[in-house]
């Protein structure tokens, strides 16, 4: 199977229901079939069974507050990554006169202007703010489940490098000694996970991907304190691994930046867990085939098939 997502559009069957991608006309943004979505069903059920007790389930729209990324650092980051939704404004003479240059074949996006939303880049975002409505974090912390259609513009026909992606979460916010301890657990669980799921991986240190050349210092200081460690999938056994999960420690970026303190105002820190969810899923079929029913033991268990 090829590493693109013209493979993953081939029908493994003979109903066109089970067609598992279909091409919208823009690289990396994608329908998704019946077979596919089963799959996603499945995933996202076994992984609220691998740790969700306790957590707090929060469910983001595709779009967040154009100031709240601003504010949280994302543009200084990743700008070339960000979306940003824009809209026709102004009196309906001048929104009507841009609507009609496009009938007459010319570009009419000149006369739009930003929007107060972005795209969703990541499914934690939008989640500080409403953290810092309720004060100080209570003893022990707080735990949350999240998730969101997730946007950042990297259009390519690779099967791991889609714009538009579902992202899931595991988040944790209080000491920093917990949230160590948290991502250290779901490190372990994250291996276990993969071998229930009969996917071949390795767990490395990482970095994520900071814009030009300050970027690469960053990159540098990330990966010399181990704040971020990936878990890598062969979709083919001679390809580049994918990173399919990633464990992160935020030390006090978050919360010092939206004034979270912890409990009796001691410092508090942040870490996640984030699940690939569409990455998971092209790995799945990539490296088990189409026809689920030939999916190794573990893996059918892991997903509720038997």
């Amino acid at each position: 199977m090829g590493h693109t997502a013209a493979a993953m559009s081939t029908d493994p069957g003979a109903d066109g229901n089970t067609l598992l991608l279909h091409d919208l006309g823009v690289d990396g943004v994608y329908a998704r079939g019946a077979l596919y979505e089963d799959i996603v069903w499945r995933l996202t059920g076994y992984i609220s069974r691998q740790g969700g007790a306790g957590a707090q389930t929060l469910r983001f729209p595709p779009v967040m507050s154009r100031g709240q990324i601003e504010k949280s650092g994302y543009l200084q980051s990743f700008p070339n990554l960000l979306g940003c939704v824009c809209a026709l404004h102004g009196s309906e003479s001048s929104i009507r006169a841009a609507a009609q240059v496009q009938a007459t074949g010319d570009d009419w996006t000149g006369a739009l202007s930003s929007a107060d939303l972005v795209l969703t880049p990541a499914a934690c975002y939008p989640l500080y703010p409403l953290v810092a409505q309720r004060g100080p974090l209570p003893d022990g912390g707080l735990l949350f489940d999240v998730s969101a259609d997730c946007f950042r513009h990297e259009p390519s026909r690779a099967l791991d490098r889609l714009q538009s992606f579902r992202m899931r979460e595991f988040v944790h916010l209080g000491p920093a000694a917990e949230i160590l301890a948290f991502r250290a657990g779901w490190m372990e669980r994250g291996k276990q996970m993969a071998e229930d799921l009969a996917l071949p991986c390795t767990l490395e240190v990482a970095n994520d991907p900071f814009f030009g050349r300050v970027g690469q210092m960053m990159a540098m200081t990330q990966r010399e304190q181990a704040l971020k460690f990936e878990l890598l999938v062969p979709y083919q056994s001679d390809a580049r691994p994918t990173a399919c999960m990633s464990f992160n420690y935020h030390q006090d970026h978050f919360t010092s930046t939206w004034e979270i303190a912890g409990h009796g105002g001691s410092a508090a820190h942040s870490g996640c867990v984030a699940f690939g969810i569409d990455r998971l899923v092209t790995a799945l079929f990539c490296v088990h085939g189409f026809n689920t029913a030939c999916w190794p033991a573990t893996a059918r268990r892991a997903l509720a098939f038997d």
